[in-house]
């Protein structure tokens, strides 16, 4: 087992050094025999995930952890393999009549002396030739042979290593078919294809020097990773981590954070909390507001589980959440695009190797353990994706249709209604600033736009609704002036000037007459122009403008029939109903 700090993340019991696991007892208990025959201390057992591992031990975890290290350094055994604990194995079936899960731990021995000491007169049997394959030519030189010796020695290959050939073609990016250890015309034309890219004869039967080339690119790939079954007793769950990548860092329900250790940025989250299918739901939407889990990837809901992928070109990450016995719990992985090949094999393995701990969660009111100050754009430790830039709009029909400004449409590669709702320009006015959003799915407005037919009176009180704060408020900022001049600075007949205060934000947002008509859409302030205007004058587009580019567009204004002024929370509300938030999204 892997040792994070604090939380009571290292179970302190006996360790082991596992070297395989496999589906089928049949082939673990060959497996087992195999490695019997050149190391001691073998043991194998029945997994909690359901597999069958064969495994070296037992030891203390630091015996466990040399030995991983020499063994592997001697090539005695798969570059791979990792330390576990015995509360990962279940049932005992090698070698027979044996208790080794409540033996005491072993003195250990170097990776040279396991072998040489082992319970035989023999040398290593071909069960151990095949995982000691050196990663290099240049560190044991093999003989190359002749296409008849080739197959010769492959066919001393055990069913495990046949299979990890077809892994390793798949990886080469040269075979598509299934990893059965059956070397059909797929595989051996792959050997052909990958025996061509090196500059070898296409012979289709790879010699053992070939195999231990390819193996060995293969193995060398995820030597790094130090992946490592993790039991986490606080979230109760148990599974590979690449532990050679991430650390605990801290605990904030209900994730379990476990930080990068270097510069590839590979991040682990577990989820554990308690809860029904309303909270699996609910967890399934809020992941996908975090940054962690970009727009573009696979989405997949059921009843019981829901599986999230996300690619940016930034970071790529892959999200696996169950329901079992009123509990929620799964994972996250994030990495770096350029460690992609690599990181989708690592989440598979941490898929298979996912194990809940029955009747253990996180507490639902647990409290950080970071010591850090909550933030309002933070969730549980993680960064909410936020929008690029926030502007005001309103709807003008019943199907959600929202007029908008066009001051920042060019800098958007996503634009929604809202948080969630996608929207693609219908059209726009680049002169006046206007522009047309159409929604992806049909809305249903509470209110829409009434304009008002007729010439507002200089002077009156007018009331601008709009997200001031940007994406921070939920529900528009109501900012009462003045209308100055029902036109512009210069005599632009297609603005009013508004006595008014305004923010970025608010750029796009209805202006409201005391009855609660529209008598125009507030214009962004054009701050880079050489001539600063002062904060408090502000021009709207007026109605007629407006009505033409609506009618341009296939649309019509609607008008007002309002007479009576409405009092101030009335009209707050109606700009709650018909005005909405833009989002930029980059």
């Amino acid at each position: 087992m892997a040792a994070f700090p604090s939380y009571a993340r290292a179970q302190q019991e006996t360790a082991w050094v596992q070297i395989e696991a496999v589906r089928t007892l049949a082939l673990a208990q060959e497996r087992a025999r195999a490695y019997a025959r050149a190391l001691n201390n073998v043991g194998g057992f029945r997994t909690s995930s359901g597999w069958y591992a064969v495994a070296l031990g037992p030891y203390t975890q630091a015996t466990a952890e040399a030995e991983l290290r020499a063994l592997r350094g001697d090539g005695l055994i798969p570059s791979d393999s990792y330390i576990a604990t015995s509360g990962q194995f279940r049932q005992q079936f090698w070698p027979v009549g044996a208790d080794l899960l409540t033996a005491a731990p072993l003195p250990g021995q170097t990776g040279a002396q396991a072998a040489l000491s082992a319970d035989t007169a023999d040398t290593p049997s071909e069960a151990a030739a095949p995982e000691a394959l050196p990663a290099t030519t240049e560190l044991q030189p093999i003989p190359d042979e002749t296409p008849r010796e080739a197959r010769a020695s492959e066919r001393g290959l055990l069913p495990r290593d046949r299979q990890e050939l077809q892994e390793a073609l798949k990886w080469e990016g040269v075979y598509s078919g299934s990893i059965d250890g059956a070397f059909g015309p797929g595989t051996r034309n792959a050997m052909a294809a990958w025996q061509a890219a090196q500059g070898y004869d296409a012979t289709g039967v790879l010699t053992t020097r070939q195999r231990a080339e390819l193996v060995g690119i293969y193995r060398d790939a995820f030597s790094g990773l130090g992946l490592a079954a993790v039991r986490d007793d606080a979230a109760g769950i148990e599974m590979i981590l690449p532990a050679g990548k991430v650390d605990y860092a801290r605990t904030e329900a209900p994730f379990v954070h476990y930080d990068s250790t270097d510069a590839d940025g590979v991040r682990v989250l577990l989820i554990s909390q308690s809860g029904s299918e309303a909270t699996l739901f609910g967890l399934y939407d809020i992941m996908q507001t975090l940054e962690i889990v970009p727009l573009n990837g696979f989405r997949q809901r059921s009843r019981g589980s829901f599986v999230l992928t996300g690619q940016s070109a930034t970071m790529h990450s892959y999200t696996y959440a169950q329901l079992q016995d009123g509990a929620v719990k799964g994972f996250t992985l994030i990495w770096k695009p350029q460690n992609a090949k690599v990181m989708e094999r690592v989440v598979e393995t941490m898929r298979q190797s996912f194990t809940p701990i029955a009747d253990v969660v996180l507490p639902d009111t647990a409290i950080s353990d970071s010591g850090a100050d909550q933030q309002i754009d933070l969730l549980a430790g993680l960064e909410l994706r936020r929008p690029e830039k926030t502007r005001s709009g309103f709807y003008v029909d019943t199907i959600g249709t929202v007029l908008t400004t066009t001051d920042v449409l060019g800098q958007c590669t996503r634009l929604t209604i809202g948080e969630e709702t996608e929207a693609e320009i219908a059209a726009q006015d680049a002169a006046l600033g206007l522009a047309l959003l159409r929604p992806s799915e049909t809305l249903a407005p509470i209110a829409i736009a009434e304009f008002r037919p007729g010439v507002p009176r200089l002077n009156s009180e007018v009331a601008l609704a709009g997200f001031s704060y940007e994406d921070v408020l939920d529900l528009p900022v109501v900012t009462y002036g003045t209308l100055a001049d029902t036109r512009g600075l210069q005599g632009e007949e297609s603005v009013d000037r508004l006595a008014l205060s305004s923010l970025p934000g608010d750029a796009g947002g209805p202006v409201f007459d005391a009855t609660g008509a529209v008598l125009g859409m507030l214009k962004a302030r054009d701050d880079a122009a050489t001539r600063r205007l002062p904060p408090d004058v502000n021009f709207a587009i007026d109605v007629p403008a407006i009505a033409s580019f609506l009618d341009q567009a296939g649309m019509s204004a609607k008008a007002s029939e309002r007479s009576a002024a409405l009092a101030p929370e009335d009209l707050s509300a109606l700009a709650g109903d018909l005005t909405v938030r833009v989002s930029c999204w980059n």
